[in-house]
């Protein structure tokens, strides 16, 4: 009987014990965080009522918050304060006019990853990887993304002037942008190259890429095309749900294409296939860069895994991250990164950014291409190996890591050092090409694609460049004759024939296009091409 009933007597005590001491712990826990917000608001006020000089309260706030945000190491996550959210989303959702950047906070500042193509940024001559020192006066370098988008939307017509810092150039660079409203196609042309290879450049992924690409491909099927080059160059991404419709048209119903995996399980989910494959034979090989970036990566990285495409050119940017957007109080908005986004076989498409590696090793590992762009010549170092779903060893990292890895041709120190002082120039020597092309145009009414520069031209052309009082200008014009006439030629082409004929004109200097036309030379299936591919590494590897 005793023992009967001293279990429950036990038992009740432990159950009163352990809720006292789980109460106390609530209050404890309620208590550390009235007292942290305490301390800050004692702060705020001692600092307001005391500091030498007077300081604005709201400012003081917003540095507190920002600096929370600012220790995350997050370039994605910011605090929009309620009139700024109201003003971009206005500006998103409405027509608005812009100068057609895609730019990202990397380093502490706001960076170019890529200019849209025929956008007032990228006619203007910005760059990937240019950073913004200035923007209509104000100075970026405590702005992030959204300050700076701010900035530079604004009425079609209109202009905006900035200063850019430029790897290799030590002054910041002078341009003027005029906005306009930019409305692309994601799929700017299609057409067949040698050995009948169709070739789409997807230069975004916007509301109808998925079907602007599967027009495109039928046209080129329809018309004998055996294999396809899919270009992602350049390209910075956008949506979400188009990129995985994009990568839809290639794999067979059900198939994960890309895993988001947040802390929550609400933030976690694996997107699939869900059409069935529309080209179920056709050999696919998809061009990268370092500027092809966000959805983009999502639609290589899925390719890849699953080993439906070979990927050629170079590991791309690494964006891979899910920002969500939390109403706050007085309409004040949080955007959050909340996930993270992994390709099927797990590999993490955002990469880390090493902002302690040194300013000169940094340098060493890039080069000049033709184009202007710099090169990342690192190669695989130690990056992680995988295995894709056919068995294949794929790098991850961070961003979308090629098959063959291929760099674009790229300039002699000499010939970069001279480009660097073209640099300098800003918009000037950019406005100069357009004028000179204008007029080449219309005084060459025969003219047609393949042609090439004479020395004469490219005598008129230096002729027609704002005189700088250098002495040494033409030795450095001379040097970059090849920087030169590559984007003399673009550009001529461009007026002439619009996008298509500037892509036909500048091919013969694409040495990765060169590359993916040569693995797909007589290839009829998508084994072949892998069968190709594995001899083209072994080869490599064996010549290394």
């Amino acid at each position: 009987m005793k023992r009967g009933f001293v279990v429950p007597v036990f038992v009740v005590a432990l159950s009163v014990a352990a809720g006292g001491w789980l109460l106390q712990e609530g209050v404890e826990r309620s208590e550390n965080v009235y007292t942290r917000v305490r301390l800050v608001q004692e702060v705020v006020d001692r600092v307001k009522s005391s500091f030498v000089e007077e300081v604005d309260e709201e400012t003081l706030y917003r540095s507190a918050i920002d600096g929370v945000i600012e220790d995350l190491g997050d370039p994605h996550s910011s605090f929009l304060p309620a009139s700024d959210y109201e003003n971009l989303r206005i500006r998103t959702e409405g027509e608005y006019g812009g100068v057609g950047l895609e730019i990202v906070d990397r380093d502490g500042y706001v960076t170019v990853v890529s200019p849209i193509p025929s956008s007032p940024g990228a006619r203007a001559g910005l760059r990937p990887g240019d950073r913004f020192y200035e923007i209509d006066g104000v100075r970026a370098d405590t702005m992030d993304t959204d300050q700076a988008v701010g900035l530079l939307r604004g009425e079609p017509g209109t202009e905006v002037d900035v200063l850019m810092l430029r790897p290799g150039v030590e002054d910041p660079i002078p341009f003027t942008l005029e906005r306009e409203v930019i409305q692309l196609k994601a799929v700017p042309f299609a057409l067949k190259l040698r050995g009948d290879v169709g070739y789409v450049p997807l230069q975004t992924v916007r509301e109808t890429s998925s079907d602007e690409v599967r027009a495109a491909v039928d046209s080129l099927r329809s018309e004998g095309a055996r294999a396809l080059i899919l270009d992602l160059r350049g390209n910075p991404g956008g949506l979400l749900d188009e990129g995985i419709a994009v990568t839809d048209l290639f794999l067979p119903e059900g198939e994960p294409i890309v895993e988001t995996r947040g802390r929550d399980e609400g933030q976690s989910e694996t997107f699939r296939a869900g059409d069935g494959e529309a080209y179920p034979d056709l050999p696919v090989l998809v061009l990268v860069d370092g500027t092809s970036a966000s959805a983009a990566e999502i639609v290589a990285g899925a390719l890849q895994d699953h080993d439906r495409a070979a990927v050629l050119g170079q590991p791309t940017f690494g964006k891979g991250s899910v920002q969500s957007l939390y109403r706050l109080s007085g309409g004040n908005v949080l955007r959050l990164t909340t996930a993270r986004w992994y390709t099927p076989v797990g590999r993490s498409i955002d990469a880390p950014r090493d902002e302690d590696r040194d300013e000169a090793e940094d340098e060493a590992l890039h080069a000049l291409s033709i184009s202007g762009q710099m090169v990342d010549s690192s190669g695989v170092g130690d990056r992680p190996e995988h295995r894709s779903l056919g068995g294949r060893t794929i790098y991850g990292g961070g961003g979308i890591v090629p098959d063959v890895v291929s760099v674009p041709e790229t300039l002699s120190n000499a010939e970069a050092r001279s480009v660097q002082r073209i640099f300098r120039r800003g918009g000037q020597f950019q406005q100069a090409l357009f004028r000179f092309a204008v007029t080449y145009v219309r005084e060459h009414p025969d003219l047609q694609p393949g042609f090439s520069l004479s020395s004469a031209d490219l005598d008129a052309f230096y002729g027609s460049l704002p005189e700088t009082g250098e002495a040494a200008d033409r030795e450095h014009f001379e040097r970059a004759e090849r920087f030169v006439r590559y984007h003399l030629e673009r550009e001529i082409a461009l007026q002439a024939w619009g996008e298509q004929g500037q892509f036909e004109q500048s091919a013969r200097y694409d040495r990765q296009l060169e590359e993916a036309l040569d693995l797909l030379g007589g290839v009829t299936s998508p084994d072949e091409l892998f069968e190709v591919l594995t001899g083209s590494v072994e080869t490599v590897a064996e010549g290394s």
